[in-house]
């Protein structure tokens, strides 16, 4: 025990020499350690869970849904919850995308519950920024808001840790999430009522905020971009580590030096990393079942 004390001590003042901020650092234990590391060989996938129905922009009903996963073998009955968003400019973009499906699958294996979810899709989506494009956001961020409220809802079937929802994407969904993190509760026309929709961390892949701003208590976001993103300005993370700065939220940013969007390929065990080490702080997952 005093070995440990003094390893964890050593390793707080190493942060606080070099600078580098704790919740990006990688958590210290045994392995295989939960919520870290891969705990679990397999991961079950029940598909097209229908969590919602609302009229999209045309006034078509559009049946949401999302695939969840799920490590086999678990015995844990309060696991904390990833919802995972997709990209696509708000017009395209399925919740099998791959990079999102890879992240399911690793996040599973670690002990977590992943919902990677659909959500209404404009025709125009957000090649410009128009009312289609603003509407299509907003259509978005109630969605997912569902999503949360749907698997809260569910948390004794799921066995689901209902205090400890994150929330992640990439481009337009990494918008998305930010904007579930820093947005007010609102219903929507989806999804299930009586349940909030916070969450308590959101991960952001070339994604910033849009229509929201955050306020004092609200998630905790980390952002991921590369400093020449050709689809969502780099300026626009900036903008969002400003506004999180000054509302006191925590924030953080990790910035490549390169002109891609959604480089996941590129930096995949990075980006796995980071969001493993930023989750498991800001979700306080050293208390959370085990």
């Amino acid at each position: 025990m005093r070995r440990r004390l003094l390893v964890v001590v050593f390793a707080l003042v190493a942060l606080l020499v070099t600078g580098c901020d704790l919740r990006l650092t990688t958590p210290t234990g045994d392995a295989p350690l939960r919520y870290r590391d891969a705990v679990f060989a397999s991961v079950a996938k029940t598909a097209d869970v229908v969590y919602g129905q609302a009229p999209d922009q045309q006034g078509n009903q559009v049946t949401l849904k999302l695939d969840l996963y799920e490590p086999v073998g678990d015995t844990v009955t309060a696991r904390p919850l990833i919802v995972l968003v997709h990209g696509g400019s708000f017009k395209s973009g399925t919740k099998t995308s791959a990079e999102l499906v890879d992240q399911a699958n690793v996040y599973a294996k670690s002990g977590y519950v992943v919902a990677s979810i659909s959500y209404r899709l404009a025709p125009n989506g957000c090649t410009s920024i128009t009312i289609e494009c603003i509407n299509a956001i907003r259509d978005a961020k109630h969605d997912a808001q569902a999503a949360v409220r749907f698997l809260r809802s569910k948390a004794a079937d799921y066995d689901l840790d209902a205090g400890r929802v994150a929330m992640a994407g990439s481009s337009a969904g990494a918008i998305t999430a930010v904007e579930v993190g820093y947005g007010s509760d609102d219903v929507g026309t989806s999804g299930t009522p009586g349940y909030d929709s916070t969450i308590r961390s959101a991960v952001s892949l070339s994604g910033a905020k849009i229509l929201t701003s955050p306020d004092p208590g609200e998630a905790a976001v980390l952002l991921l971009h590369s400093t020449g993103d050709p689809v969502v300005p780099y300026q626009w993370a900036t903008n969002t580590v400003d506004a999180a700065t000054a509302a006191g939220t925590t924030v953080e940013i990790t910035s490549w030096d390169e002109a891609t969007h959604v480089p996941y390929a590129q930096h995949r065990t990075e980006i796995l990393d980071q969001t493993t080490n930023f989750l498991y702080w800001t979700l306080d997952l050293t208390h959370a079942a085990r």
